[in-house]
Order: structure tokens, then C-alpha cells, then sequence
């Protein structure tokens, strides 16, 4: 029987992604006219502006109130707008991420834990939250010369897609593992062969243990910790915050070692825990860097807001 992938797709559906190409083939060549502060500055507008007025900002407001619920309202406003400003500078500068790169836009703190890296020749679990531009860390990963395959969701467009990937590949990044079953086997025979992966920790999973972020109960994804316990290898935590402007420190933290106490679910849960605190940590340093739109708990704590959650 074929799959989804295999069925032919509606012309209907086809014109309206080619039309949708077109037009995101159109937004890059403008981001590229424009050069990289300006794009980014572009971006940033647009988004302080439209951001507020989607039914995403209900999101946002909850969110904040979750995590900080003795910040007053008018404060969490505030920085829900700033948040909205770095979201919109960060996929506007996407798309001309190699000029940034190229224009040393990206300071690196930790950068010698890169070149052990590189110089084992020994697969290590990257992890990390999505903060100020997570597309920094894939730059400043393949920059030191270390193989990773870098997750990802693929866009539903298809032309879309391509762009995005080609955006990718322009600064370096080539090695590919979708989100899913296949992306976890082509995370597994990449490590076997060598390369490292790459793999954001910090979104909402309906599966896998339940740890504690900013005191409330989560599930978060243990793919990272069962792939170090398999390997043998270690997670190794990366952050980036923005400056100004579009310029940014990347920092490469001390790896993180996962004990083996003979307690395979244990000591998975254990390297969750570990992952989803240090994503706490670097919130609280710097909140407006997260990307606060998503829902991140489960929805009892929503619940526990009210009716007035925001």
C-alpha cells in the first residue's frame, strides 16, 4: 500500500505551494538585498507589530505567567513584546545566516570543547533549547569541522522546503535527520558511523518521563539521553544569547557525563531531568532570548490558571 509520500498530490495543492514558493523565494531575495542588520531589523518590526495581535500572544502571556508568577502583567507585556521582536529578527535572518557567519557576527565561548571534539573523532549528543537563533548553533558546530546531523521539521511545503534546506547548506549544514521513525534511524547510523547529533530538548512531548521545569511537571523527550547511554557518549549542552542587533555568543557548556547505575529508565530519566534544567537556567538568565510561543506544559497546568490565564 502506498504511503503518504508515494500519493500524487492535488494540482490544486500543488499551484498553491508553487504560488507560496514563489512568494518565500521573493521574501529571501529581499532579506538578501537588504544585508544582515537590516533584515534582521526588518523582521523584528514586523513581527513586534503582527505578533501581539495573533492568538499566539495568549500562549505567550500563559507561558510567562507559568514561569515567572510574580512578575506583574504589565511587566510579562513587555517582555512578550521583546520576545515577539527576537522571533521575527531570527527567521529573517535564516535565510542570510551565511553572510552573518561570514561577517563574524558569532563569538564562541567554549570553543576548544569543539575542537576535542572534532579531534576524538567521537560522536557526542548536542543539546540545547530554542534561543535568540537556534540556527547559530548549527553554524557554529560545522564551522569547527564536526559532523552532526541536525534535526529537523520539514516544512509542508515541499518548495519551501528546499529553500530552506539550500539557506542551510550555504553556511555548512548538509547533514539532515528528519523529526520521526526514519529520523531516528538515520540518528543511529549516523553515530555508528561517527557524526554527532544535534537535538532541540525544550518542546512540548507527549511521551517520555516527567520532570519539573520552573516547578511545574513536563514530559520531555529522552532521545538524547538513550542515544548517550547507547553510544557511550556524553550530552554536551549548547546556548546561544543575542547581543545587539544580530550578533550573538554561542557558548559551549561542560559536557555532562550519564551515570549507568544498571536502572536503564532511571538513568534516562536522570539525563532528562539534567537537559531540562539547564534549559530552565539559561531562561531565567536571559528570558526574552527563549522562544516562548508554544504550548510547553501539559495542559492541567493550563488549566490551574483560570480563565483568565494571560
Amino acid at each position: 500500500m502506498p504511503g503518504e509520500a508515494d500519493r500524487p498530490v492535488p494540482w490544486r495543492r500543488n499551484l498553491a505551494w508553487r504560488l507560496q514558493g514563489v512568494a518565500f523565494a521573493g521574501f529571501v531575495g529581499l532579506m538578501r538585498m537588504l544585508g544582515v542588520e537590516r533584515a534582521s531589523a526588518l523582521g523584528g518590526r514586523l513581527l513586534r507589530t503582527l505578533g501581539p495581535r495573533t492568538g499566539t500572544q495568549k500562549t505567550v502571556m500563559r507561558n510567562l505567567r507559568i514561569a515567572f508568577p510574580e512578575m506583574g502583567r504589565a511587566e510579562r507585556e513587555a517582555l512578550a513584546l521583546a520576545q515577539w521582536e527576537q522571533t521575527g529578527r531570527a527567521f529573517a535572518e535564516t535565510v542570510v545566516m551565511d553572510r552573518l557567519v561570514a561577517e563574524g557576527r558569532i563569538e564562541v565561548v567554549g570553543r576548544e570543547r569543539l575542537e576535542t571534539i572534532r579531534a576524538s573523532g567521537r560522536p557526542v549528543v548536542f543539546v540545547a533549547g530554542h534561543f535568540a537563533n537556534v540556527e547559530t548553533l548549527a553554524a557554529t558546530i560545522v564551522g569547527a569541522g564536526v559532523p552532526c546531523q541536525i534535526t529537523y521539521r520539514a516544512a509542508n511545503n515541499p518548495y519551501v522546503d528546499a529553500q530552506i534546506r539550500a539557506a542551510r547548506a550555504r553556511y555548512g549544514v548538509r547533514l539532515f535527520a528528519p523529526k520521526g521513525g526514519e529520523g531516528a534511524r538515520e540518528l543511529l547510523d549516523g553515530m555508528a558511523r561517527g557524526e554527532s547529533v544535534a537535538l532541540m530538548n525544550d518542546q512540548k512531548f507527549s511521551e517520555g518521563p516527567e520532570v519539573t521545569f520552573f516547578g511545574q511537571p513536563v514530559n520531555a523527550a529522552p532521545g538524547p539521553s538513550r542515544l548517550a547511554l547507547r553510544f557511550g557518549t556524553v550530552l554536551q549542552p549548547m546556548s546561544v544569547t543575542r547581543l545587539t542587533g544580530a550578533r550573538f555568543r554561542v557558548t559551549v557548556y561542560e559536557p555532562v557525563a550519564l551515570e549507568r547505575t544498571g536502572d536503564r529508565q532511571a538513568d534516562i530519566a536522570r539525563g532528562v531531568q539534567a537537559i531540562t534544567s539547564f534549559i530552565e537556567d539559561r531562561v531565567r538568565e536571559n528570558p526574552v532570548d527563549w522562544f516562548w510561543v508554544h504550548r510547553r506544559w501539559p495542559d492541567r497546568v493550563y488549566a490551574a490558571l483560570g480563565p483568565d490565564g494571560g
